[in-house]
């Protein structure tokens, strides 16, 4: 495994950390750890920028769709300091997945998130 695609996936575990964080202090922490400061999520839902917004995206997920989890779907793949994969979320109660998309991501010098472009491949009726 390269330098790179441990960089990436390094990434990515924390961005699934984040997006699964329960309790507002370890969501912080997690947020913390995956973007950089001033990093930025925009998906066809959000648009926000830096941590607390971030952090308030992520709750509101989690408001919609209790008791689902974020989980990897297939690979990351990445070159110079964009990587993309695609990712479900899933039921912890049933293992239905009604939401699936695809991510990409910009890190920073430090392995952080710049910058998420989401886009979402299966939704709810």
């Amino acid at each position: 495994m390269s330098a790179n695609t441990d960089r990436y996936e390094t990434a990515v575990t924390r961005y699934f950390e984040a997006w699964n964080a329960g309790g507002q202090d370890t969501l912080a922490k997690a947020v913390a750890a995956a973007w950089a400061p001033d990093g930025r999520y925009t998906d066809p839902l959000a648009a926000v920028r830096g941590h607390e917004q971030i952090a308030a995206t992520i709750t509101a997920a989690h408001e919609q769709f209790p008791g689902f989890a974020f989980r990897l779907l297939g690979s990351v793949d990445g070159h110079h300091d964009t990587a993309r994969f695609g990712w479900e979320l899933v039921s912890e109660a049933d293992g239905s997945a009604p939401v699936a998309g695809f991510d990409v991501i910009v890190l920073d010098g430090e392995g952080r998130i710049r910058s998420v472009h989401g886009f979402l491949d299966r939704v709810p009726a």
